[in-house]
């Protein structure tokens, strides 16, 4: 077979399927990824076929608005890179692998003649199975090395210490993070190990985790590890692209550079959850510290998972308390409106601590178009909540999403160096 044909050639065949159309449907209306905006809250972590593909070309990144993938692999690097132009260099080569393992374009010539590109990890008929990288850069790629200090986003900094994390630095920041998310594990951890292989001389991992996305149990939102669901309130973005493009993509123009125009402030928080503390709590008390009924997911001054409480009803949190994670995350009185944020949270579970603890808990992920306005600003609120007995944050970062990839003569970063 000659080396450079199409790994997945089958593609086309696949589609013609029941399973395909579904696929062929995402595919179509996810020209333009403001398009995937009604999917962004669709059944997160429910089965999707394995033909299941997202465009790789359009305004805006895949792996942002797409439903979240039953598996995901975030990984944080140090770019190696001598001088600006082989960072381009980087940059173009990460475009053209991710192109070739989205959606099964040529297979990129790496100079490796004898060695497969592939690694056999999914068999002999690889498909899509629901892959998206999204690539993100950290504060610290705009120092003084490639010459990009005037085009750093405007918010972007290494992350805030807040009150009650307890942050290990080197699981921290990055100039670089890719979030790889697949409906499979293996997808993910195959994606990983070509991306790193045709990047290996510049990229250096910094830091990683892995996570997952439980299915709906028994339905709606999929449910975090002190078993409450995670994410009911980006059902509000379901459908609205007026509010997206509000809340989450980020504009030129004003402080912010003009390349940033369909990016996005991307945070990632690593939250330990004292899990074996938590089962020892009533289902009263931990409910009451997070506003939700445990069962049904339904806020305690509500009777379905997705009715909005109205808290002028009970000023002195005699139904919802004051300090529920809810009621302080988003008052629901007008304030916290556009400090609201798109979640794409994952579950993780990390063995055991040298004490013989469970390490577990939630690869918290948010997409802002202000990072100061929206998320910072929620954090500050949350700030000694009566969780924070139960959870330590330990790592992650605040990233910049890049824009998406327009055409074939476009690549990832490539404004940043206009």
């Amino acid at each position: 077979m000659n080396p450079h044909t199409t790994r997945r050639g089958l593609l086309g065949a696949l589609a013609v399927g029941s399973a395909g159309a579904v696929a062929a449907a995402i595919t179509a209306s996810a020209g333009v990824r403001d398009d995937a905006v009604s999917a962004a809250t669709a059944a997160p972590g429910t089965e999707q076929a394995p033909s299941a593909s997202y465009p790789f070309e359009g305004a805006h990144q895949a792996g942002i608005l797409e439903p979240p993938q039953r598996a995901a692999v975030f990984v944080s690097f140090t770019v190696t890179s001598a001088d600006r132009a082989q960072l381009q260099q980087t940059l173009q080569t990460l475009t053209s692998t991710i192109r070739y393992l989205t959606s099964g374009e040529d297979v990129p010539y790496d100079g490796m003649a004898s060695t497969s590109y592939e690694n056999g990890v999914l068999g002999t008929q690889v498909v899509p199975d629901g892959l998206t990288v999204t690539v993100s850069v950290g504060a610290s790629l705009f120092d003084k090395r490639y010459g990009l200090a005037n085009a750093k986003p405007a918010l972007l900094r290494p992350m805030d210490e807040f009150p009650n994390d307890a942050l290990d630095r080197s699981m921290c920041d990055g100039d670089l993070l890719l979030q790889i998310c697949a409906n499979n594990r293996d997808t993910a951890l195959h994606a990983l190990r070509i991306l790193m292989r045709a990047t290996r001389a510049d990229l250096q991992v910094l830091w990683r985790k892995e996570g997952f996305m439980s299915p709906p149990r028994p339905n709606g939102t999929p449910r975090n590890l002190l078993g409450f669901k995670d994410g009911t309130a980006n059902q509000e973005f379901t459908g609205d692209r007026t509010l997206v493009d509000r809340l989450v993509w980020t504009h030129g123009g004003h402080r912010e550079p003009d390349w940033v125009e369909g990016g996005s402030y991307h945070v990632v928080r690593l939250i330990r959850m004292f899990v074996e503390f938590w089962d020892r709590v009533s289902i009263t008390e931990q409910q009451r510290m997070i506003g939700r009924d445990r069962d049904s997911g339904a806020p305690l001054a509500g009777s379905k998972e997705f009715d909005v409480p109205n808290y002028e009803r009970d000023p002195y949190g005699n139904v919802v308390p004051v300090t529920a994670h809810i009621r302080v995350a988003n008052p629901h009185d007008g304030s916290a409106d556009d400090q609201r944020m798109l979640r794409r949270g994952f579950n993780y579970s990390g063995g055991t601590d040298p004490n013989g603890q469970l390490d577990m808990g939630l690869i918290f992920v948010c997409f802002n178009q202000d990072l100061e306005r929206q998320f910072v600003t929620v954090q500050k609120r949350l700030i000694d909540e009566p969780l924070v007995d139960y959870i330590s944050p330990f790592g992650g970062g605040y990233f910049f999403a890049l824009p998406g990839v327009r055409n074939r003569e476009d690549w990832l970063g490539r404004g940043m160096f206009s």
